[in-house]
């Protein structure tokens, strides 16, 4: 590896600095290329080739002052030749690893009984993108944590009573504990599992390309809207969203609760114009959700939501 460390030591000494999130990612996408060819020798590009691509993306990262990951992609029986390398800005990928050392660091064990419900509550702001009007919702929802009992859901002030899942039958996220406890909470397992029909998979992340990517980044949306998440889930869900190829950081984002923080939007294939996940600037907390959507009539709005509280509680319409 001498030669792939020489041209890190020879980089441009007038180029800026790395700082020191963009060298910890480059110092583990290094590592991470080491280990991977390792591990499987004989597939994709050659030791060699994978490590200068790795170590080319650093040096890149310093002559241009720019934080990016570059990855490599191996040729795939139906491709042309080898894909493009793909990239995702380091400041994308900080932010969500920040997003999951946090929620490790605020989890407390929650184990619910199959016959209590999860409370929650979440606000939702839309505002008409034409006239500026402001409207106020606040979503109730008290869902079986077994989902052998009736559900009551609100979703922008209307009520909705769920009935129990029959045989056979499914949602996403899933409703029942037990299947949620289920899922991986190794990020490189829990991508392909979650776009896979049966919430297990053998499939690698390495398989995955294309709309598959906007298929994670939506669904794992998704599973954090759930106010209560098995241990390691959550976090685990943040990591995974790290990986998507294709998530970007958009700063200056305001929350439903006009908060300012860093939005985290997916721009690849399906991607939907101003939908992302909004973090705190600076501990990386998950705030909340923005979206654009139209009515029938046409009417355009941007929606902001947030859950406010949730708790465990016995019976439906109980509060904390």
């Amino acid at each position: 590896m001498t030669d792939e460390l020489e041209l890190l030591r020879d980089w441009d000494a007038d180029a800026s600095p790395l700082t020191e999130p963009a060298r910890a990612h480059a110092r583990h996408r290094l590592l991470n290329t080491i280990t991977r060819t390792k591990q499987h020798p004989d597939t994709g590009p050659s030791r060699r080739r994978a490590l200068r691509l790795a170590t080319a993306g650093v040096v890149a990262m310093a002559a241009m002052g720019t934080a990016v990951l570059i990855t490599t992609e191996g040729e795939g029986p139906n491709s042309a030749g080898p894909l493009a390398p793909q990239m995702r800005e380091v400041a994308a990928v900080t932010v969500l690893e920040g997003a999951a050392a946090y929620a490790s660091s605020q989890e407390t064990p929650v184990a619910p009984r199959g016959d209590q419900f999860i409370y929650s509550k979440r606000i939702i702001k839309e505002t008409d993108r034409k006239t500026g009007e402001v409207q106020t919702f606040v979503d109730v929802n008290w869902d079986s944590v077994d989902g052998s009992q009736r559900s009551l859901t609100m979703e922008r002030g209307n009520v909705i009573w769920e009935e129990p899942m029959k045989d056979g039958g499914s949602v996403w996220p899933p409703r029942e504990w037990s299947k949620l406890k289920k899922l991986p909470t190794d990020p490189e397992k829990l991508v392909p599992a979650i776009i896979s029909a049966t919430g297990t998979t053998d499939q690698s992340i390495d398989d995955l390309s294309g709309f598959d990517w906007f298929r994670a980044y939506f669904l794992l949306g998704e599973l954090l809207k759930q106010p209560a998440l098995p241990p390691g889930l959550r976090p685990a869900a943040y990591e995974a969203l790290a990986l998507v190829h294709g998530v970007k950081a958009i700063p200056g984002v305001k929350d439903a609760a006009g908060r300012t923080g860093v939005g985290i939007a997916y721009t690849g294939e399906g991607s939907q114009k101003g939908s992302y996940l909004i973090f705190d600037e600076e501990s990386y907390e998950f705030l909340g959700f923005r979206s654009e959507g139209s009515t029938a009539s046409g009417r355009t709005y941007i929606q902001l939501s947030h859950t406010v509280e949730w708790a465990i509680v016995d019976r439906l319409r109980q509060r904390p």
